[in-house]
């Protein structure tokens, strides 16, 4: 999934996008206000870490215009200002959460993960969707209880989409949250991964809405 990281400090930006990197997510970095208000303004992002102190533009005041401008992509701020009073403050301006510094990179996951999901609707850390579970913790797949090894654009790929059931998702929204600017953005390399990761599944759940996209149906009663 596509991350934007708001950050002026190159050696925290540096291991916070590794530590992203390594979870599977694809993470694009800025250093200042401005060029970070005007990405999240025009691009899509899964979520943003959002430092506060940042040149150009306060990370408060960035927060803020996207708000006012309708965005609603999970924010997660990273912060030396640690007071309850700065940290409400944040909330307040739109934040889903608030990590102060220094913080360990386990934790940024976490709450990272757990903004995206509330974010989709899914309150659970484990998605299940019928007989499919997806564990991103462990970066687990099992049907019926049974581990399936995907590979990690499969794995991205399912996770989007589970995290979007119900939502029919383009060819062109996946391209961007898997795919970088240097790799092969053909919407043919999403139908190819889509009938990659049915095979591996061996089940009925990616549903294909021709000339629309992609769908996993939520069952009746979840």
């Amino acid at each position: 999934m596509r991350v934007l990281l708001v950050e002026d400090d190159a050696r925290i930006a540096a291991a916070v996008a590794v530590t992203l990197e390594a979870q599977g997510y694809r993470v694009e970095t800025v250093a200042d206000g401005e060029t970070a208000w005007f990405q999240g303004d025009v691009e899509d992002y899964a979520a943003v870490v959002l430092d506060l102190g940042l040149p150009g533009m306060d990370g408060l005041a960035v927060l803020k215009r996207w708000r006012e401008n309708g965005r609603t992509m999970p924010v997660l701020v990273l912060s030396a200002r640690g007071t309850w009073k700065e940290r409400v403050e944040g909330i307040d301006a739109g934040a889903d959460d608030y990590l102060p510094k220094p913080f360990e990179p386990a934790e940024l996951i976490s709450r990272l993960r757990a903004i995206i999901r509330r974010s989709a609707g899914h309150a659970r850390p484990v998605i299940e969707i019928g007989p499919v579970s997806l564990d991103p913790r462990a970066m687990r797949v099992t049907v019926d209880g049974l581990p399936k090894p995907l590979s990690p654009q499969e794995y991205r790929l399912l996770d989007y989409l589970m995290l979007q059931a119900g939502r029919v998702v383009p060819a062109a929204e996946l391209i961007e949250q898997l795919y970088g600017p240097d790799d092969d953005r053909d919407s043919n390399a999403i139908e190819v991964l889509i009938g990659r990761l049915r095979k591996k599944l061996g089940v009925e759940l990616i549903e294909t809405r021709r000339g629309f996209g992609y769908t996993i149906a939520v069952p009746v009663g979840e």
